[in-house]
């Protein structure tokens, strides 16, 4: 008897009634329950789009983002702002000031540029990475990590698994999910069918796709180099850059369109030009 009663009182603080410590474990039987509800939640577009759009908020305020007037924005507003509604996408861009190399999409279309990724690759690779990430978007690999980054919150902060319906998260929660998103990894599949996304983004608008070998052989140099933790992280999940630009190489080879790629001169900073005002003579 005595057994069952803390047995119930573990499942009392695992479906939120009293909001959960971080060394108070749960046991077996109380972790099963809550994953269990978890498995079974219902979790649509609206719902992946509405917490990507919360956690990218959250990510907005932690990070430094480059003000409209900042090279970096230009330039990413000149390269990609008319692209916002693309392949039915509505999809709003922002610069994080780091330098760190990355790039990501979320469920709810907000696209991340950080600014160490700009000042590595020229205008037509980038466009290339940031089709890639939008490929995830298209393709619902964004949602199944966000479902998946929920899951793990909701466990963690014992969000009740009685409900079939998508919980509020807390300001704590947010940054788990917005740390999920960061180091999402996806299949070798969903790697291969957002760079196959990307390389039609670049064909379809009449860009070279040559630039998305590029970006993964800048990516590939990058690797064998000294170089961030982060950076180090990130390219660790992700497939073998030098696979992907073969696989690159190889389509646009098939399309008849490979040419060798040679990075295109580019800057990140606000070039002011100064006009010459000649006075004239007066006679």
């Amino acid at each position: 008897m005595k057994v069952r009663n803390i047995a119930t009182i573990l499942m009392v603080f695992a479906f939120g009634i009293c909001k959960l410590n971080a060394q108070i474990s749960l046991g077996e039987k109380a972790l099963g329950a809550i994953q269990n509800g978890m498995a079974s939640l219902t979790f649509s577009n609206e719902d992946a789009a509405r917490i990507s759009l919360a956690a990218v908020k959250k990510m907005d305020s932690t990070h430094t983002v480059a003000p409209s007037n900042n090279g970096y924005a230009l330039r990413l507003n000149r390269v990609f702002g008319k692209h916002t509604h693309e392949s039915g996408l509505s999809l709003n861009y922002k610069v994080y000031l780091t330098k760190d190399v990355n790039a990501f999409a979320t469920a709810d279309g907000s696209v991340r540029v950080f600014s160490g990724l700009m000042d590595i690759m020229d205008d037509n690779e980038l466009l290339a990475v940031i089709g890639h990430e939008i490929g995830h978007v298209a393709n619902q690999d964004s949602k199944d990590a966000i479902k998946s980054a929920y899951r793990k919150a909701a466990i963690i902060g014992a969000v009740s698994s009685q409900s079939d319906k998508v919980a509020e998260l807390t300001n704590s929660q947010l940054g788990q999910i917005g740390n999920a998103i960061l180091e999402s990894k996806f299949s070798r599949k969903q790697e291969s069918d957002a760079d196959l996304f990307s390389y039609n983004f670049l064909k379809r608008n009449k860009y070279n796709v040559n630039a998305e070998e590029g970006a993964f052989t800048v990516l590939e140099t990058l690797s064998g180099s000294n170089q961030s933790d982060f950076l180090t992280k990130m390219l660790s999940s992700h497939p073998d850059p030098k696979d992907r630009a073969d696989n690159a190489k190889a389509r646009a080879q098939a399309d008849g369109l490979y040419k060798p790629y040679v990075q295109k001169a580019f800057s990140n900073t606000v070039k002011v030009a100064t006009k010459k005002v000649v006075k004239k003579k007066k006679k």
